[in-house]
């Protein structure tokens, strides 16, 4: 009788001191958490002040970057995420794109808005067109944008959903959405990929883009050089032939002149 009572009693001493031992970790992780709240705020004070003196260097990269021709739609279409958005015509429109502008408001966590300068062109009225992100104080994002002014017949948004409809017909690839359509786009502002992605990669440093080779120059040096390696290893196969042959032909003056010396001696 007395060996079951004490293993009873073991069994509620073990469970009273897991419980103690959750109920101090609970307090623990309580600490760890407030530590960490206390760090967002820290960090956040820092990031505040720091995009205040980036703003400076901003201003001074967009005015050098003016003076290069086409550098944004270079640097778009050099990426990997935002030129599998783009279409021919988006291309073309982006042409006219010279100035792009990433500002975070002045608390950062509540959004950010993109802007877009764009020079007079034959496909909208809009000088600059801009989203933002906004995350009100319930934590729910949300997203509001310039309206395109389109120039007659020059929707991009409705001539790719048009080149689509045509191209599934006819059973052939189909160009991506135009990268204007993002700008309409308010379904899904928590997950917006291409805004990070301007805010995030693009933004931070441009020039990164800007400067990557072309892929395609790449490849068209690659098959040349292919094509000289060929050539020399065409070139050398021949002349390796040509020196078994005349070895062989050096053979054959041999053997006859011996066969000469033979029938001479002969006779």
């Amino acid at each position: 009788m007395l060996a079951p009572l004490l293993s009873l009693v073991h069994l509620f001493l073990a469970e009273k001191e897991q419980q103690e031992a959750i109920e101090h970790i609970d307090e623990v992780q309580n600490e760890i958490d407030r530590l960490n709240e206390q760090a967002s705020e820290e960090i956040l004070k820092v990031e505040q002040k720091y995009n205040k003196l980036r703003q400076p260097f901003f201003q001074k990269r967009s005015e050098l970057i003016a003076k290069i021709p086409n550098f944004w739609v270079t640097t778009f279409v050099n990426h990997p995420q935002v030129s599998a958005l783009l279409g021919e015509e988006d291309e073309e429109a982006l042409h006219y794109l010279t100035r792009v502008e990433v500002t975070e408001f002045e608390d950062i966590k509540s959004g950010y808005r993109i802007d877009f300068y764009f020079d007079e062109n034959p496909y909208f009225e809009n000088k600059v067109l801009s989203k933002e992100f906004h995350l009100n104080e319930s934590g729910d994002p949300s997203s509001k944008s310039t309206e395109i002014k389109w120039k007659s017949g020059k929707d991009l948004t409705k001539r790719s959903s048009q080149t689509q409809n045509k191209a599934s017909r006819k059973r052939q690839h189909e160009e991506p959405e135009s990268f204007f359509t993002w700008f309409t786009d308010h379904s899904d502002a928590g997950a917006d990929e291409l805004g990070e992605v301007i805010k995030d990669d693009i933004w931070p440093n441009p020039l990164q883009y800007y400067l990557v080779p072309d892929m395609d120059d790449e490849e068209g040096e690659g098959e040349e050089d292919d094509d000289d390696d060929e050539e020399e290893e065409g070139l050398e196969d021949i002349d390796e032939e040509g020196d078994e042959d005349e070895g062989e032909e050096d053979e054959d003056d041999d053997e006859g002149e011996e066969g000469e010396e033979d029938e001479g001696e002969d006779d």
